[in-house]
């Protein structure tokens, strides 16, 4: 049996896995020692089981994991949240389905502060969903929002998602932060001009709100300031060069912790809740690395992406044709797999074939990030529609599909606009210093 043979065995024990419930990174732990086991004999499998877990515990550069993710439960568990959304509120909720786009910017201010969809879509959620029920919002628009503004927390930086994008392809997680900016804001801007566009075809799915005066707008807009100039200090220090991306998330997770205590928001109970939700999130993602540290070069062993290069270069096919060609098969793999797991499994394959092209691999990664939003909200995994029919209760599982199908939209036009115009994501890490 050829290494081939045994990497695609080893690929479809990894599905079988997964579809057992077993965490990704304990299913890509046992597949990849069993894999260099068979190919490279078992004192190489034993060396590697020994010494990735001590490879990723010791890396200094993945301290900006748990530090990023504390700033984000620190902002969660203290209502700072309810600020951003007031701030969002009072200057979009006098329009025609203005709370469902308060709720889009809200959750790209919660983005800038968390790293993770999840948490934005639960935080929002439980914030903005009770506002635009009593404002006889469609439950569809209401949940529709909720469950796509949430997937920004993995494009708006600091992602988790690009984070765990430049651990596996050793970029620079600076230069993603910073690649995620525009084509952030561009995403924000298409929900909410789907949401102008089907309000004003169904305008009783949002209608108006209260509007406010500017002195009100100016206290929301307040309230929230410090807590967004927290995110301007740390993407904005590292696009001058002023600190690294370790040193931005120190600075970042200690002013959110100094802000919190200026304003006597943070219980002792909400500061525990916070530590612990940070403990079991940089597991997950560590544990995740550490099976992927097994799993990538038991990959490469098997010579299955440079046998996939070579195929799909032999279709003769143009650069962007081979490229929507992979970016169909995510958005197909998202329909089953978590994204985190996207990334891990598919990575080790794709990313040396996206080089081969002679495609911008930090572009490639906001790209690939937009796929991974467009899979948290596909059928029949959509991990946020779960997410958000548990805060909606009553709204139908089927009612926040078919609202999330105008961002679904947005999304696709996104990657396609990003497609025909690169330098969206690659201008601001081009441009930074240092």
């Amino acid at each position: 049996m050829g290494p081939t043979e045994v990497g695609l065995i080893g690929l479809a024990a990894l599905f079988v896995l997964l579809a057992a419930r077993m965490p990704v990174g304990m299913a890509m732990l046992i597949v990849g020692a069993a894999g260099v086991w068979v190919l490279n004999g078992w004192e190489a499998a034993v060396a590697t089981l020994r010494s990735q877990p001590q490879l990723v515990a010791s890396n200094a550069e993945f301290i900006v994991i748990p530090l990023f993710v504390l700033m984000g439960n620190l902002a969660a568990v203290s209502g700072l949240s309810q600020d951003l959304y007031r701030a969002a509120y009072v200057w979009f909720g006098h329009w025609r389905g203005g709370l469902a786009s308060a709720t889009i910017a809200a959750c790209t201010g919660f983005s800038a502060l968390s790293g993770s969809s999840l948490a934005c879509a639960i935080t929002m959620g439980r914030v903005a969903l009770p506002e635009m029920l009593r404002y006889k919002y469609d439950p569809r628009l209401a949940t529709g929002a909720i469950a796509a503004g949430g997937t920004l927390g993995i494009l708006v930086p600091p992602s988790a998602g690009f984070i765990l994008y430049a651990i596996l392809t050793e970029e620079s997680i600076g230069r993603l932060f910073l690649a995620g900016v525009i084509p952030g804001l561009v995403l924000t801007a298409l929900f909410m001009i789907a949401i102008s566009l089907l309000t004003r075809i169904h305008p009783e799915y949002g209608p108006p709100g209260p509007k406010f005066s500017f002195l009100e707008r100016l206290k929301g807009t307040r309230q929230a300031g410090a807590m967004m100039g927290i995110v301007f200090i740390t993407i904005g220090g590292i696009y001058i060069g002023f600190f690294t991306v370790n040193e931005a998330a120190g600075i970042g997770a200690f002013l959110a912790f100094a802000l919190v205590l200026l304003r006597r928001r943070l219980s002792w109970s909400a500061l525990n809740k916070a530590l612990l939700d940070t403990v079991r999130t940089t597991a997950f993602v560590f544990f995740i690395l550490i099976g992927a540290g097994l799993f990538t070069p038991f990959v490469a062993l098997t010579g299955i992406p440079t046998a996939l290069a070579e195929t799909l270069t032999s279709l003769d096919l143009p650069s962007v044709g081979t490229l929507v060609i992979i970016l169909v098969a995510y958005v197909v793999l998202g329909m089953f797999l978590e994204g985190f797991a996207m990334l891990v499994l598919t990575l080790p394959i794709v990313h040396p074939i996206i080089l081969t092209l002679g495609f911008d691999p930090i572009w490639f990664g906001v790209l690939i990030v937009i796929v991974l939003e467009m899979g948290l909200i596909t059928p029949p995994v959509g991990l946020n529609v779960f997410v958000v029919k548990g805060i909606a209760g009553d709204v139908p599982m089927s009612q926040i599909f078919r609202g999330v199908i105008p961002f679904w939209v947005a999304m696709l036009v996104c990657a396609a606009i990003l497609i025909m115009f690169p330098q969206l994501a690659l201008f601001l890490p081009n441009t930074m210093i240092g």
